[in-house]
């Protein structure tokens, strides 16, 4: 589909103004507040508008920005008439969700990811209003100040960085494809924002796509130290090797024989998509598996057992191969293979042979949160090292990991390490797994 900017000239510029009229939903009904509840969930509104030991969508979640370049805050989007979002008309949240304005005219920072956003249909958005302003307790929770220096805290900027990148378009469904693809893309451009973490970003933090017409759509991103993987159809780094149903187990589960969820996915199983229906993780499972590889240098991975005879044997000629079978083997595994799908394999793991090594140093130094599925804690989640292995250490058992068993990712250096374990702190012990009620 076409991310127009035609209508942009205009639409950049409203403020309080309504973008259409679409009705009164007060008194709304049950099912349409249910339905508000699950595109909540289908949007993971919870886990960015929340903070650890708070209230579910009273904000104060902090979020720093690149480089140094300050933190915000995640605003308090309860229908608390003085903190949050009470005074809302549907116009006003729909602005402000689709086109990152806020009642009182400024715009709101692309971290809110109102350009995935903006392809929801009306019904959807009116929804999502009747949810949040009649089901969700009101928090009267002021959000903390912003602390972004000038001239980067300007709003007006943000006008022409929406004219450029984002749209107003709504998703329209492709008539080629099937019922099953079409909610698929739905849910994976617009409610899901999956392009948010998972395409890469360019010179002025906008996404590279928005959507399948693009080519670097979905095919990986470094954010905030964690390296989100190619969701494409690449056999090495991306999905190529998954079938549908591994896709949705992962989804649900947040495991399967691949992999295990990390980092801010963690939050994301946790929180959306386990709720999801069957019906809605197969279809996004369906959109997934039709995306066109991005093309990736090297042969498809074919495991090789020479590593797992090296660390049988005691072989340490090997720099991190020591590390490895010391710290790392009584889980994963002298071959590599781990006990998937709750203990993730290395050997062929797309995580592993990500170009970025951003993530796998990251779970090394820094351990990984529990996943809680059903109400119920993994039993196995990934230890932190920081504090007993040094840079040099972690950068020769992470290149040992990245090379071994048939793998071949390149080499990581200690100064990568030091720059990811300056900017990241440990992974919390505490699992919270919010009420939306």
């Amino acid at each position: 589909m076409v991310r127009g900017l035609r209508v942009w000239a205009a639409a950049a510029l409203v403020s309080a103004v309504s973008i259409f009229q679409i009705g009164s939903v007060s008194a709304a009904s049950e099912e349409v507040i249910a339905r508000g509840e699950y595109l909540a969930r289908a949007s993971n509104c919870v886990a960015c508008h929340s903070s650890y030991g708070g209230e579910a969508f009273a904000g104060g979640l902090l979020m720093a920005l690149p480089f140094g370049l300050g933190e915000i805050y995640a605003t308090n989007i309860t229908p608390d008439p003085d903190a949050g979002i009470g005074n809302y008309t549907l116009e006003d949240f729909d602005a402000a969700l689709r086109l990152g304005v806020a009642k009182d005219g400024h715009m709101l920072y692309p971290a809110m990811p109102y350009p995935s956003y903006a392809i929801m249909s009306d019904d959807d958005i009116a929804a999502m209003y009747a949810y949040f302003m009649e089901a969700v307790e009101p928090a009267a929770t002021p959000t903390p100040p912003n602390d972004i220096s000038w001239p980067l805290n300007m709003r007006w900027p943000l006008k022409v960085w929406n004219f450029l990148f984002s749209t107003t378009e709504r998703y329209q469904p492709d008539a080629s494809q099937s019922e099953a693809w079409n909610r698929g893309a739905y849910l994976v451009q617009g409610p899901g924002h999956c392009g948010a973490c998972h395409t890469p970003r360019g010179l002025f933090f906008q996404e590279a796509s928005l959507d399948d017409d693009g080519e670097d759509f979905l095919a990986g991103g470094v954010l905030d130290h964690w390296s989100a993987g190619n969701l494409r159809q690449d056999v090495n780094t991306g999905l190529g090797r998954w079938s549908e149903d591994d896709i949705a187990a992962f989804l649900k589960t947040g495991h399967n024989e691949y992999g295990s969820a990390f980092g801010t996915m963690t939050e994301v199983i946790n929180n959306s998509t386990q709720h999801l229906s069957d019906e809605d993780l197969n279809a996004m499972a369906v959109y997934l598996k039709s995306l066109s590889p991005i093309g990736e240098d090297g042969p498809p991975y074919q495991y090789d057992s020479a590593s797992a005879e090296a660390i049988r044997a005691g072989d340490f000629d090997q720099q991190g191969l020591l590390i490895y079978r010391q710290k790392c083997m009584a889980c994963h595994q002298a071959d590599g293979q781990a006990h998937a799908p709750y203990i993730p394999p290395l050997a062929g793991n797309p995580a592993v042979l990500d170009p970025a090594p951003d993530s796998l140093i990251n779970i090394t130094l820094n351990g990984t949160q529990r996943i809680v599925v059903g109400g119920i804690p993994d039993a196995y989640w990934m230890p932190r090292f920081r504090v007993m292995l040094s840079d040099q250490e972690v950068a020769d058992v992470v290149t040992f990991m990245r090379k071994a068993w048939g793998n071949n990712a390149s080499a990581v250096t200690a100064a990568k390490v030091a720059e990811i374990r300056a900017g990241t702190t440990a992974a919390t012990d505490a699992v919270q797994i919010l009420k939306m009620k």
